[in-house]
């Protein structure tokens, strides 16, 4: 368990979705063998078609389970490839309810950290050619998750994600998808999520905004109106 089943990596390139309409997107990876540098960035070899919502020291690495993979193969009745969601690691275990905000892993000679959620978005429903496809990742709460690389060093397929260290916090990515998009008016909730320390920058910046609407409406006085 916790074994990278696959690394995948692609620059950007050039896709169509209904009808033929093009789309450009990093999302296109594939398995690569052998031995891969990691660095602050990334995977060498790897690229993005947009770098203010993707990669980054807190999305240096997207993560996938690969128990996923197999349940969108029977639910969608098509194969779908190790990397085809985008993701850099397909690893065997190690879902969103199982893994928390500033868990510490020894993968190969690197050593890397959670930081957020994937949140799924219209390259993932361009990909599939269904425009239901990012809402249902959503609903099923199989978005996948980040990264930050803590150690550089070489990677590889069959390289275990071993524990070095487990976030006191037990924050979990689940907890952080359900608070995003499903438990936006729960302040204790938002609260907990937010006060994390290791939870990256951009995740809490779309969050922020939410919170002082939600601690407007608790203060003392305030008559629930706008």
């Amino acid at each position: 368990m916790n074994t990278i089943v696959s690394i995948n990596v692609g620059q950007p390139r050039t896709g169509t979705y209904d009808g033929g309409k093009p789309f450009r997107s990093g999302i296109f990876k594939d398995p690569v063998e052998g031995p891969v540098f990691l660095d602050y960035m990334g995977l060498e070899g790897d690229g993005s078609a947009d770098l203010v919502h993707h990669r980054g020291l807190d999305k240096a690495i997207c993560l996938l389970s690969h128990e996923h993979l197999i349940y969108w193969r029977k639910e969608i009745g098509q194969d779908v490839p190790p990397g085809f969601f985008g993701e850099n690691f397909t690893i065997e275990g190690l879902p969103e309810t199982k893994i928390h905000i500033g868990d510490v892993f020894r993968i190969g000679e690197a050593e890397v950290q959670c930081s957020q959620p994937r949140q799924p978005c219209h390259n993932i429903s361009k990909r599939f050619d269904d425009k239901t496809m990012a809402d249902r990742v959503i609903d099923t709460g199989y978005t996948g998750y980040y990264l930050r690389v803590l150690k550089q060093g070489w990677v590889q397929a069959g390289d275990h994600l071993a524990p070095l260290h487990e976030d006191a916090e037990r924050l979990t990515v689940d907890e952080c998808n359900r608070v995003m998009f499903y438990d936006r008016n729960n302040l204790e909730a938002m609260r907990r999520v937010l006060a994390h320390p290791l939870l990256s920058e951009s995740w809490k910046k779309s969050l922020m905004p939410v919170l002082a609407r939600l601690e407007t409406r608790a203060a003392p006085g305030h008559s629930g109106t706008s």
